[in-house]
């Protein structure tokens, strides 16, 4: 592995992007960055941790949300200042050395900056499903509209910042069937793909 490697993950929503992330990570003895992009931006913004977390990823220029919501307008929607303090934070932390980072257009805010490895993780629907309802709780009957909510979600975010398509394969160094291989297979897969990178 180089004497810095930065591992972005971008994720399809139960498809265990986030665990593989933290086990990858753990495997190359790097530190793991997803909350801590939350809070490192909180601090920068003066945003509730909890709101940003919330709002991240609901992308609207609503000049009447932003009055709404923060009482105040500064020429920039409530979302894009969310994003601009996740910039700084993942920059901030790119800086510091290798590391591997899950979600908030880490490929893209990084792209040309630092020499990264980016990594999408999706998975078939029942994979998906399965995870949602036994890790996150989701209701079984609820699972399938939740999953492709937080996608359009993901993708629509994702679109607005980077003007690319979330999920197509010309945006990353590999794309990967979590299904297929299983959590553990994928960290193991990953790990491999990161030392010859």
């Amino acid at each position: 592995m180089k004497e810095k490697t930065i591992i972005t993950i971008s994720r399809e929503y139960g498809s265990g992007g986030r665990r593989i992330g933290e086990k990858l990570a753990l495997a190359l003895g790097i530190p793991y960055y997803d909350k801590a992009i939350i809070d490192m931006a909180a601090q920068k913004s003066g945003f509730d941790p909890e709101f940003i977390a919330s709002q991240e990823q609901k992308v609207t220029g609503s000049l009447l949300f932003t009055l709404a919501t923060t009482g105040y307008y500064t020429g920039e929607s409530l979302h894009d200042q969310i994003f601009r303090a996740e910039c700084h934070a993942i920059l901030e932390m790119a800086v510091q050395g290798s590391c591997v980072m899950v979600g908030r257009c880490a490929d893209y805010i990084l792209k040309g900056k630092f020499d990264c490895f980016n990594v999408f993780i999706h998975a078939d629907e029942e994979f998906c499903r399965a995870r949602a309802i036994t890790e996150y709780g989701v209701k079984p009957a609820e699972a399938a509209k939740v999953i492709e909510k937080i996608n359009r979600q993901r993708a629509r975010h994702y679109q607005y910042y980077s003007q690319q398509v979330w999920g197509a394969a010309k945006n990353y160094h590999m794309t990967l069937d979590s299904g297929r291989f299983g959590i553990d297979g994928s960290v193991e897969i990953l790990k491999s793909m990161a030392e010859l990178f």
